[in-house]
This record gives structure tokens, C-alpha cells and sequence, in this order.
């Protein structure tokens, strides 16, 4: 099956598109939702973190990782890559993300939306001019959306009005297209494009990691074999609570068996 692993449960938007685009494949979920957010902790700390979730998933019979997380993409995936060298491959959120919004930019004038960590790390900046020198990349944190979405508060107009005064200095800058660097941001994403005006173009992670895990499947038919094909999906949290759950079922559209893991350590 496919393992996916998040700090919370944003990372459920990533598990609802691959669900929409590889419906066949088995997937397991696990929200590490006593330890979040990620952003506020060490290196050395996210690093463990991300290799316990990354152990539980295998122990669950993984075959193949995704780090939806910006944060544990940003830091981590290096280590896991090397840590499970020829073993199995770890996926991330970050870099089909800049390879889809290269693609699809015009003018390389581009916008990144994320938690402060994120944009503080100059992450999504980094990898856009390394591939792009040209390109411009204007970049805005928004720290109050994540909890926003996790309260369900996706179609309140107090929601409406703090993405317009995070987006406007976006506007401002002409981009043509904005990055949503982070996953819980697609649950906003229709809001956002309202925002942001039709003319600039969303790239949510998301659907670009999911292009990339189903190429790689593609092309790798060994992969193909292992991975369960019996459309289950399970879900664990490493802490439940009735709005984690309330949350997770409004971003999948669909009723759910959230589990406790009983704790990654």
C-alpha cells in the first residue's frame, strides 16, 4: 500500500487526491496530531519524527512513503531517501509542486502561500531559482488559515477576509500563478482563486505529488505488483479528538474509521 504521513491532518488532501486519481491502490494515513505543528520544532526533533511516522507506515506494510507535510519535506526527505536507500522510495510535497508551477508559469512571476516555518525556510524560492534563475517568487506567510481549517471554518466570511488581506500584496505583484504551500490549503483553494483572481493559476501539491507517484508506478511495474490493490484506506492519528475527526471527514467527503496509533515512539 501507499503510506502517507503528515504532522496533522492536512495532509488528508493529499490522500483524497490520490484516492480521486489512483482509486485502486490500498493507502494507509497517519496524522501525527500530538506532536504537531512540526514548524516550531528542531531539526534533530522533525528528523525524528518523520523516521518514526515513516516506520510505523512500513510496520503497516508500506511500500511506498509520502512526506505530505512542507515542513518534514523540507527537512527530511534527504535523510529518509538515504536512511531507506534501495528499499523503498519516499516522495514529498515541495518539489513536484515547483516542477508543476515551472511548467505551467508564463511570465515566472510567482506567488507562495504557507505557515511562517515554511516561508521563513525560503524553501519553495531555493528550488524555483535553482531551476529557474529568472524567475521572481514573492512569497507571503499566512499562519492563521491552518487552524482556520481545522476548526471548519472554511466557508466563514471572517475566513474570506483574512485570505484577502494575505493575498492583496500578491495581487499587487502581478503574479501569474501561487503555489499553496501547504496541504491543509486546498480545502481553501476555491476561495482562494476567488481571491486571487481567475487569471492566476493554483498549484495545489497535492494533485502534483499524486502526477508524480503515478508516473513512478508506471514506470516502475515491480512497484506496481506490491502495492495492494483493493481501493481500502486506513486512518490513524496519534491523538483523536471529535473535531480532528469532524475535520478529516469534511476534507475527505466521506465518513471515516479514524484509528489511535497508540503512540510512533
Amino acid at each position: 500500500m501507499i503510506g502517507i504521513f503528515d504532522s496533522g491532518i492536512g495532509g488528508l488532501t493529499v490522500v483524497k487526491s490520490i484516492i480521486d486519481h489512483l482509486p485502486e491502490y490500498d493507502i494507509t494515513y497517519f496524522g501525527d496530531t500530538a506532536r504537531t505543528p512540526y514548524g516550531t520544532k528542531s531539526c534533530n526533533t522533525i528528523l525524528k519524527y518523520a523516521s518514526e511516522n515513516t516506520q510505523f507506515l512500513l510496520d503497516h506494510g508500506a511500500k511506498i512513503i509520502v512526506i505530505a507535510c512542507n515542513t518534514a519535506s523540507s527537512i527530511a526527505t534527504k535523510y529518509l531517501r538515504q536512511k531507506y536507500n534501495n528499499i523503498i522510495p519516499v516522495f514529498e510535497v515541495i518539489s513536484p509542486a515547483v516542477k508543476l508551477c515551472l511548467k505551467t508559469s508564463t511570465k515566472n512571476r510567482i506567488g507562495v502561500i504557507g505557515t511562517r516555518a515554511t516561508i521563513n525556510s525560503n524553501i519553495y524560492e531555493k528550488k524555483i531559482v535553482e531551476k529557474q534563475p529568472s524567475a521572481k517568487v514573492f512569497s507571503v506567510p499566512c499562519p492563521l488559515l491552518v487552524p482556520l481549517v481545522e476548526e471548519g471554518w472554511e466557508k466563514k466570511p471572517e475566513t474570506k477576509m483574512i485570505l484577502k488581506k494575505y493575498l492583496h500584496p500578491l495581487k499587487t505583484k502581478q503574479i501569474d500563478s501561487l503555489i499553496l504551500g501547504c496541504t491543509h490549503y486546498p480545502v481553501l483553494k476555491q476561495i482562494i482563486q476567488e481571491k486571487i483572481g481567475k487569471r492566476v493559476k493554483i498549484i495545489d501539491s497535492s494533485i502534483a505529488v499524486t502526477k508524480e507517484i503515478s508516473e513512478y508506478i508506471c514506470q516502475n511495474p515491480h512497484i506496481c505488483k506490491s502495492l495492494g490493490k483493493n481501493n481500502k484506506s486506513h486512518f490513524f492519528v496519534s491523538d483523536i479528538t471529535d473535531q480532528f475527526k469532524k475535520t478529516a471527514e469534511s476534507i475527505l467527503k466521506k465518513n471515516i474509521d479514524l484509528k489511535s496509533s497508540g503512540g510512533t515512539s
